[in-house]
């Protein structure tokens, strides 16, 4: 199930949305990947592959649709303040951990994500394929996460 929604769902959608974005001879596609594909996490097993498996799906599409000028890129939030992380944010424990780990001291935003998106599917965004960024308050360089 965790494999059907997180990276079958992704592949189907590219795929359906490939041919128009030929026909305009340009396009972005963003797929929301986590940290959790960078690295392994505890009880998250599944979830970690399932992330991970997004990444090689933007690495081999940018391959694929360079030549068309479709750019493909991933992006990888730790936690952000949004309702499916609620869990998270909302114990206090996980909140204070992840604080007092990230080097930003701090969670993300929605808008945070966004304004990565934003760029990747902008013009000025339009050299960039096949990459992830990884927005995530430092957590994965500061070797907690």
């Amino acid at each position: 199930k965790i494999m059907n929604n997180n990276v079958k769902s992704n592949l189907w959608l590219s795929k359906a949305s490939i041919p128009y974005l030929k026909k305009n001879q340009k396009g972005s596609i963003i797929i929301i990947s986590s940290i959790a594909g960078l690295q392994g996490l505890k009880n998250l097993g599944a979830y970690s592959i399932s992330k991970t498996a997004d990444i090689g799906l933007i690495r081999s599409l940018a391959v694929e649709l360079g030549s068309k000028n479709i750019n493909v890129n991933a992006l990888c939030p730790g936690i952000i303040k949004t309702e499916f992380a609620r869990a998270l944010w909302e114990n206090p424990e996980i909140l204070k951990d992840v604080e007092d780990n990230a080097p930003l001291k701090r969670i993300g935003s929605p808008d945070e994500v966004a304004g990565a998106a934003i760029l990747l599917a902008s013009d000025p965004g339009s050299f960039i394929t096949g990459q992830v960024i990884t927005m995530d308050g430092g957590i994965t360089i500061s070797g907690r996460g």
